[in-house]
């Protein structure tokens, strides 16, 4: 600005008057450049700092709940902010609810009765000017401009030109807001839309609360997104989780949990601060078939969010959406569970009235034909034969029995029952790989040894570990068992009373196998429980008398 005659002849202030508006529209234009609304507000609180050769400007956005909501601030750099600390909360002049309509200007704000002072570290600052910003007639936030350069007041002329860039403002933020909330409604409606093909079996259960999780939390634009279970005993735990999730102090995590049972039982969206780091939105996930849940995003409370409102509806009408993908990968689940029973209720059935039927006729059949043989030694091969017959009809009566009164489940389904069972006491969920032919080649007895040992596994991480993370690896190859358990927990102390472990190393003694420990990288520990098995020996011992028949 260059009235340098300062004698307010025409000739200068025509000059001020010119170079005022070149910087007023090259403001508008440069605030009117972009779509988003966090970079429309950065650039605003730029250009009123270039207007008023400010050199320090801030921008105060009135939150959901009337509070100050995010704080937009120039001239700082990010050393100078990370000594001052946390934002602040809107007390004195900074409070956003305070003569909202007013527009002040102050030579020494610290003479103001509202001054609050300022924390320790920050720069000092004498005068101020405040401007509101509002759209569509509602105030939106107020404008904070401090100290001039040239270490005069704020005067009459920068108050024109803040108060012209605010009415600008206004406009441009309500259609970057509007834009925004498009954008995000059509990101919602291609989630809506994505769900489906995302759920497309064949998925398990815990594979599509990941794909939940990403979906939202790519549609939202939250920092993170995690989907919690619910149990009836036992305290919730997240099931799947994409993104950073805040962490929460025990107290917190109390009040937290409480909340999300309560979201379980109305069925009502809930807006939850968690303490200076921003809010967490709850949906509930109304699914019948599978352990009540609720869906969770996680935001900065500095970010600004338009279309609250529509925001919330969206997630809780995706909730829904999910909800019902959730119950049926859980009906496919139980269908592929039915139909295995249902193969082995008509597997016996036939064993039973047709094979072993036949079997019966044939060694009748041989004993009538008995009385015929010209010799001893005929007769005796036909014994033998109708005896070989008898055992075979009992071997496959044993095996109709196992079918029919056996819903041994799978060793997959047992690991799988099992780590349900532990979620509530471990507080989060284990992930299970498994490799090889898990469920057709283990003997019985291995079997159940093998869950013995992960159930002791896993009550040992979630008494004495302390973990956040647990894994689990079964591998099964012509020979062995493997077992293998990691945990990012403390580890196992050098000085230790193996109780339960020594009895896991002797399950593993008993068998032929051995137990390891290994300290996990950077943090817990690694279990591994390995033991011979020869479920494959004694499937080819069967096979030879087949040999031999044929």
């Amino acid at each position: 600005m260059n009235a340098s005659d300062g004698s307010g002849s025409p000739g200068g202030e025509l000059v001020q008057l010119e170079d005022s508006a070149r910087a007023l529209l090259e403001a508008f234009a440069t605030i009117s450049s972009d779509l988003d609304t966090d970079s429309v507000l950065r650039r605003i609180v730029v250009s009123a700092c270039e207007l008023t050769d400010a050199r320090y400007g801030a921008l105060g956005v009135i939150g959901p709940d009337g509070q100050l909501g995010a704080f937009i601030t120039e001239g700082m750099d990010d050393a100078t902010r990370e000594r001052i600390g946390a934002y602040p909360v809107g007390k004195g002049l900074l409070n956003v609810t305070a003569a909202k309509t007013e527009t002040f200007r102050l030579d020494n704000l610290s003479e103001h009765p509202l001054s609050a002072g300022f924390p320790e570290h920050h720069p000092p600052m004498t005068s101020l000017l405040r401007v509101p910003v509002r759209v569509r007639g509602t105030v939106f936030g107020q404008l904070y401009l401090t100290e001039k350069r040239n270490g005069q007041p704020f005067d009459q002329r920068d108050e024109l030109l803040v108060q012209s860039l605010a009415t600008v403002a206004g406009f441009v933020i309500e259609n970057a807001r509007a834009y925004g909330l498009s954008e995000r409604r059509r990101r919602w409606l291609e989630m809506f839309s994505d769900l489906n093909d995302l759920l497309m079996p064949p998925i398990t259960l815990g594979d599509a609360l990941d794909r939940i999780a990403e979906a939202v939390c790519d549609a939202s634009g939250a920092q993170s997104a995690s989907v919690v279970q619910v149990p009836e005993k036992g305290e919730p735990f997240a099931a799947a989780i994409c993104g950073t999730p805040f962490t929460l102090t025990p107290e917190e995590r109390v009040l937290f949990n409480k909340a999300v049972r309560t979201v379980v039982e109305t069925g009502e969206v809930m807006d939850l601060p968690v303490r200076d780091l921003g809010n967490a939105v709850l949906a509930p996930l109304r699914a019948h078939l599978t352990m009540p849940g609720v869906l969770i995003l996680t935001r900065s409370g500095r970010q600004h969010a338009g279309g609250e409102v529509e925001q919330l509806e969206l997630l809780a009408s995706f909730a829904d959406q999910a909800a019902l993908a959730l119950d049926r990968t859980q009906a496919l689940e139980d269908r592929e569970q039915m139909a295995v029973v249902s193969d082995r209720d008509r597997i016996a059935r036939d064993l039973h009235d047709v094979v072993i039927q036949r079997l019966f006729a044939t060694g009748l059949h041989m004993q009538s034909i008995r009385s015929a043989a010209p010799t001893d030694e005929l007769r005796e091969r036909i014994d033998q034969s109708v005896r070989d017959l008898d055992q075979t009809i009992r071997d496959i009566r044993g095996t109709i029995f196992e079918l029919q009164t056996r819903p041994r489940s799978s060793v997959r389904t047992e690991v799988r029952d099992l780590v349900r069972e532990h979620i509530p006491i471990l507080g989060f969920p284990p992930s299970v790989h498994t490799e090889g032919p898990v469920d057709s080649t283990l003997e019985p007895e291995v079997q159940a040894q093998m869950v013995t040992v992960l159930r002791e596994a896993l009550s040992n991480i979630a008494q004495h570990s302390g973990a956040r993370s647990a894994s689990i690896h079964l591998q099964v190859t012509s020979t062995h068992l493997r077992l293998k358990v990691t945990d990012d927990g403390c580890g196992i102390p050098d000085e230790r009373h193996e109780r339960g472990l020594r009895n896991v190393r002797r399950r593993a003694m008993l068998l032929g196998g051995s137990l390891d420990l290994w300290p996990n990288d950077p943090s817990g520990t690694i279990f591994v429980w390995s033991v011979p098995h020869s479920a494959d020996n004694s499937a080819a011992e069967d096979a030879q008398p087949l040999s031999r028949a044929r």
